[in-house]
């Protein structure tokens, strides 16, 4: 039976521009996803080029989040009657493409470490910092598989990866900030606090998303 409040042309049309919104988040995710790859590049393998590309990496994300923006801006028109499910959807779309660029800007931040650090030697804690970045990734990329299948429990199970993270990041902040027999400057330290700090807040909007996906299946809030 057709729903005479909502013409079914108007509905098919809105599904059509509803899901061409999720791909373009999703095509998104992949540029962010790269961004932390070009990062992990950058920071571990001290890869000057990887780091310059994560600037211009950074302008399609740019691109795609004002575009999605807008677009979720005109679904909110297109219907006269929204039923809930569409709210709570766009809703968290515009959220998450939010935490989207807000990850992407972190990985940024990372490659600018890592050129202020390329003339300095390896810094004897690298590969605990490496190991917390694997793991930002990884939380990366779990968040965009569970927002592609819109996979409720897939995407609360990321909670659990930040608190490795969060570990990770009082462990490195203390050892870093309690260095007794530092030589030389003192810049590589705090870069290091501050690319710490970093990947905690790309592990957080991770966090973010894996909620956001929760919420869009079943309504509830955690």
């Amino acid at each position: 039976m057709l729903d005479m409040d909502t013409p079914q042309p108007v509905r098919g049309n809105f599904e059509r521009q509803l899901l061409r919104v999720q791909r373009d988040l999703l095509r998104m995710g992949a540029l962010v996803e790269n961004s932390c790859v070009l990062a992990r590049e950058a920071l571990c393998d001290r890869n000057l080029d990887a780091a310059q590309r994560l600037h211009r990496h950074d302008k399609q994300i740019d691109q795609f989040y004002r575009q999605i923006e807008v677009d979720c801006m005109h679904l909110f028109t297109l219907q006269a009657q929204p039923e809930a499910e569409d709210l709570r959807r766009i809703g968290a779309f515009m959220q998450l493409v939010r935490d989207l660029e807000r990850i992407g800007d972190y990985a940024e931040d990372l490659g600018e470490v890592a050129i202020k650090l390329f003339p300095y030697p390896v810094h004897p804690l690298m590969g605990r910092v490496q190991t917390m970045l694997d793991r930002c990734r990884s939380m990366v990329a779990m968040c965009l598989l569970a927002l592609s299948d819109l996979d409720a429990a897939s995407g609360l199970e990321i909670k659990q990866k930040d608190d490795a993270i969060d570990t990770d990041y009082d462990e490195l902040y203390a050892l870093l900030a309690h260095q007794t027999n530092l030589v030389g400057s003192v810049e590589p330290t705090v870069l290091l606090v501050l690319a710490i700090r970093y990947m905690e807040r790309i592990a957080d909007h991770a966090t973010n998303i894996g909620k956001r996906v929760a919420y869009i299946v079943t309504g509830e809030r955690t």
